[in-house]
């Protein structure tokens, strides 16, 4: 059978819904065995235990899954609340945040719809907003926060950047400090939609309370330094990610299970279970994708890439247009960790060919297919949010329009302004 047929057929057994890693990982052995070395394909599963730092997936998987498990959901609304309740719109404010870094924490869009939206919902229906408005806001911002450090995606992105040789090269401290700028935008521009559509509810603007905010503080005293912790340790190089996440995960475990008492002993091994399936999934389909990358390299598909593009790309703006509705499309029909690890090798040396910095590619890469986890007719939130609020997908999408064209817009924004990515990189002298 020729190589072209098994791969035609591998992506039929695809498309009737075989696993996606199983697909790549099938192409890849094909393909590695047409070029005559096949153990390479096993030989990537075996070095993922040398890769440095990749402790930290499964250790920040664990800290997300425990606070998704805890109070701190309803801790984080009420703090939030207390601050930016007085503003106008401020509950939906409230929402954006609180998703923001809930989704940066648990590194699961999903995650964040289930949870956050089951109390942030009928809150923002109870005070007045628009049905329509609640619905797209709680499942456009479960998108949020892929930007924010310690994003899973975006510590994702940095293994699978750091070995490819460009210049200047990636870490994950490099993209933790460019997903700042361009991830608040996005909270900026739809708090600054909340404020407009908050103008005509009733309850929006209440008096601030200060002993709320206090009590609020007091309560959330546990998971405030969290963040704090997380970014000042990294930022400052006092710790490398795999300590940092190491750090965070045995304070949650501590705070969730004897400070708080909110998890039981008994209920951890689940917890965790649930958690490590997440990174078996992860840890599968990176494996698979090195492979598969391996082969690509192989056979020059990067350099047969450029050389397609080229011929009707003359400039970096260009490119990064063409990558933009490309990524978008991507996002709605497959996971954001397969494109990571499936698109990272081939899109770097391409971009490193326009003059594209590779952290400016990264936070391109993961805000646009952020906007895939929503964007019709098959984005991934539309059907949870669908299923967890029991409306019809189409209502969705009519509800998340707006959502999408202003996230559109700040990507837009975000690709064509690479000083908003870059700043802090060269201010902190990295990159």
């Amino acid at each position: 059978m020729s190589l072209e047929l098994q791969i035609g057929l591998l992506l039929l057994l695809a498309a009737l819904g075989m696993p996606l890693f199983a697909v790549i990982l099938g192409i890849a052995l094909v393909g590695l065995q047409a070029a005559g070395y096949e153990q390479a394909a096993l030989t990537e599963f075996y070095g993922l235990g040398d890769m440095p730092g990749l402790i930290a997936i499964p250790l920040f998987t664990l800290a997300g899954y425990l606070l998704s498990e805890s109070g701190a959901p309803k801790r984080l609304v009420r703090l939030s609340d207390a601050l930016l309740g007085s503003l106008p719109g401020g509950l939906a404010i409230v929402a954006i945040v609180a998703c923001a870094f809930f989704t940066a924490f648990t590194g699961a869009s999903g995650v964040t719809v289930v949870a956050m939206g089951a109390l942030l919902y009928p809150a923002l229906k109870a005070a007045g907003y628009p049905d329509r408005y609640s619905l797209g806001l709680v499942t456009a911002a479960g998108s949020l926060g892929l930007l924010f450090a310690p994003s899973l995606p975006l510590i994702l992105y940095g293994f699978v950047a750091a070995p490819i040789a460009t210049n200047p090269t990636v870490s994950v401290q490099d993209l933790f400090l460019a997903g700042l700028l361009p991830g608040a935008l996005m909270l900026v521009v739809l708090s600054a939609h909340a404020m407009w559509v908050g103008r005509g509810v009733p309850s929006t603007g209440k008096a601030f309370d200060a002993r709320e905010l206090w009590a609020a503080a007091k309560d959330a005293r546990w998971e405030l330094p969290l963040p704090v912790v997380v970014l000042a340790a990294i930022y400052q190089g006092v710790l490398a990610v795999s300590e940092v996440a190491a750090l965070t995960a045995a304070y949650v475990l501590v705070v969730t299970l004897l400070v708080r008492r909110e998890l039981a002993f008994r209920q951890l091994p689940g917890v965790m279970a649930e958690a490590m399936r997440m990174v078996g999934a992860i840890l599968l389909i990176l494996g698979a994708a090195r492979a598969l990358s391996n082969w690509f390299i192989d056979q020059d598909v990067p350099g047969r890439l450029y050389a397609l593009v080229s011929t009707h790309i003359d400039s970096p703006l260009e490119f990064l247009l063409v990558l933009n509705v490309f990524l978008l499309v991507v996002g709605m029909l497959i996971d954001i960790f397969s494109a990571i690890v499936i698109l990272t090798p081939l899109l770097m040396p391409l971009a490193a060919q326009f003059g594209v910095h590779p952290a400016h590619l990264g936070i391109v890469m993961l805000a646009n297919l952020q906007l895939g986890y929503f964007t019709p007719p098959v984005g991934m939130n539309l059907f949870i949010a669908a299923y967890r609020f029991k409306v019809p997908v189409t209502t969705l999408v009519r509800a998340t329009l707006p959502f999408l064209l202003l996230l559109g817009a700040s990507v837009l924004l975000i690709t064509w302004w690479p000083a908003l990515s870059l700043a802090l990189l060269e201010t902190g002298g990295t990159g």
